[in-house]
């Protein structure tokens, strides 16, 4: 039975959830650093939400885990490169609190328009400085969004229906998108220059931090508000506060803060500033929402195999699981095939698929067979990390998809490419459930891909199957398949053959003494 511990405060349906599909689960949050690490290697799943940090250090000691689901959208806290090395999930939330988050950003919009902190203080103080907090409207302003994303959207609809013009700045933003949404799309220059309000809703990111930099800021228009509800460090704090000073921004309204829990920022106090605790996702109904949705992914990839808002790991449905399982099967094998034979000397690899595989989702199919290519490297590699050390170590993955007629239902073929060239191996599944490899660099050769086998290369001739079987008796082992393939008469022949023992490096040697034999390589699967 998988187990996860939920190690943040969440609401109570996420543990009723995870207990209703069979998965153990422990709540226990406000665990110390040394008590998380202490106990981690206990479980299968980490859920969290934004105070349990999840280092290097702590996966090292978490020596089950398979998934982190962080209930919300940001992963600061977790060192999701580690946690993907390491062939651990990480999943987010991105849109169980994303209304809420948008709201929030409206709210202070209207705080800055009306200058309400402010006003609320003055007259709860007995003052009525009626004349002091003159406003202006939202209608007929020009709203740069930085960041169309999820929640960008939402801010845009509703700015839209207070009869603002909203422009935005996001470079995943399509013309196309941009008219569903009914904003004009503009760089990053004409948004500072024509917003009389600017929102963030982008992820911090090495080029999103301090997109709003001094010298950005210094290009906006003069009396321009800024709300940032997304991410601490997408505003240079420190010119922010001089630009406020100077009266260039009028006003910002700041949810997240550079260090948090935020105590003494030296924003404080700036004329100008309104700030919130983080309050983007503060709302029953996100707590609510996040806890659900994040209980039911880890679910459903603990249970099922779903793969649902992974950042380190393609997509891939509880419902598209069982389809690609056999596929996904056949893939590996096949990367498992290649890398054995060609993986260390290979500078590239291409995975194509055909038929009926090129009608599924692919990347799980180039998942598995970069995990069965990657073991040549590393024995705890998987669908998570074996893209990162194909990276790591420059391979240059290709992906191919063709609409053609085949010889086979369904075919999926694998082709490195090494200093003599390219290699190529391919597959099929029998009855769709049963993966075959078809062919093996040209050669025509049928055969499942089980347990010990011996990959065999000779010259076509007379005599030699019996020599080899000849050879394998003699060394005591017992045949379980055998099959063969040639180019042509004559010419150069494999073999695959699947034993019952263990195989010996003497046993390669004497096969390798054999003549006609130009290779002998031991495969495992």
């Amino acid at each position: 039975m998988p187990r996860v511990l939920i190690s943040d405060p969440m609401d109570p349906n996420a543990a009723e959830i995870f207990r209703s599909h069979a998965i153990e689960v422990d709540e226990r949050p406000g665990l110390s650093k040394d008590e998380l690490q202490a106990i981690i290697g206990e479980y299968d799943g980490l859920a969290i939400r934004s105070a349990t940090r999840v280092t290097a250090g702590l996966l090292d000691a978490a020596n089950r885990l398979k998934v982190i689901g962080r209930a919300g959208i940001g992963v600061d806290n977790v060192d999701v490169p580690a946690a993907t090395s390491r062939g651990v999930v990480v999943m987010n939330t991105p849109f169980g609190n994303s209304i809420t988050t948008a709201e929030h950003a409206i709210a202070l919009m209207f705080a800055l328009a009306r200058d309400l902190p402010a006003a609320d203080a003055s007259t709860q103080a007995g003052k009525w400085e009626k004349n002091r907090f003159m406003g202006v409207e939202l209608t007929n302003k020009i709203l740069g969004l930085i960041g169309a994303g999820n929640i960008g959207s939402i801010v845009a609809d509703r700015a839209l229906g207070l009869r603002m013009k909203v422009i935005a700045y996001d470079p995943f933003l399509t013309s196309e998108r941009a008219i569903d949404l009914g904003v004009e799309k503009v760089d990053l220059e004409d948004l500072l220059a024509r917003a009389d309000f600017i929102t963030l809703h982008t992820p911090l990111t090495e080029q999103t931090r301090h997109i709003l930099s001094r010298e950005n800021l210094a290009r906006t228009k003069r009396g321009v508000r800024i709300v940032n509800c997304a991410r601490g460090g997408l505003i240079d704090e420190a010119a922010l506060k001089d630009a406020l000073e100077s009266g260039h921004v009028v006003g910002a309204a700041l949810d997240v803060f550079v260090d948090e829990p935020a105590r003494n920022n030296a924003l404080f106090g700036t004329p100008g500033l309104v700030a919130t605790p983080h309050l983007g996702a503060s709302t029953t109904e996100a707590q609510v929402n996040v806890a659900i949705q994040v209980a039911e992914q880890m679910s459903e990839f603990l249970t099922r195999g779903g793969v649902v808002n992974a950042l380190n790991m393609p997509s891939l449905s509880a419902e598209e699981a069982p389809r690609l399982k056999p596929y996904m099967e056949l893939a590996e094998k096949l990367g498992s095939l290649i890398g054995q034979l060609e993986g260390r000397r290979a500078t590239g690899i291409s995975i194509e698929v055909e038929g009926a595989a090129a009608q599924l989702n692919q990347k799980p199919i180039t998942g598995a067979v970069l995990a069965g290519f990657m073991r040549v490297y590393s024995d705890s590699v998987n669908m998570v990390n074996a893209p990162y050390l194909a990276r790591e170590r420059g391979l240059d993955v290709r992906e191919v998809r063709h609409d053609r007629e085949v010889d086979y239902h369904t075919l999926v073929r694998v082709t490195a490419t090494t200093p003599d060239g390219d290699r190529s191996v391919a597959g099929t599944l029998f009855g769709n459930s049963a993966p075959r490899i078809v062919d093996m660099f040209g050669i025509r050769v049928e055969a499942e891909l089980e347990g010990e086998m011996i990959y065999i290369v000779n010259e076509d001739a007379p005599g030699f199957i019996g020599r080899l079987g000849t050879a394998l008796g003699e060394a005591g082992v017992n045949i379980g398949t055998f099959h063969l393939g040639r180019r042509a008469a004559g010419e150069e022949a494999v073999a695959l053959v699947s034993i019952d023992n263990h195989i010996e490096p003497e046993l390669v040697s004497a096969l390798e003494a054999i003549p006609g034999v130009r290779r002998v390589k031991p495969l495992r699967f």
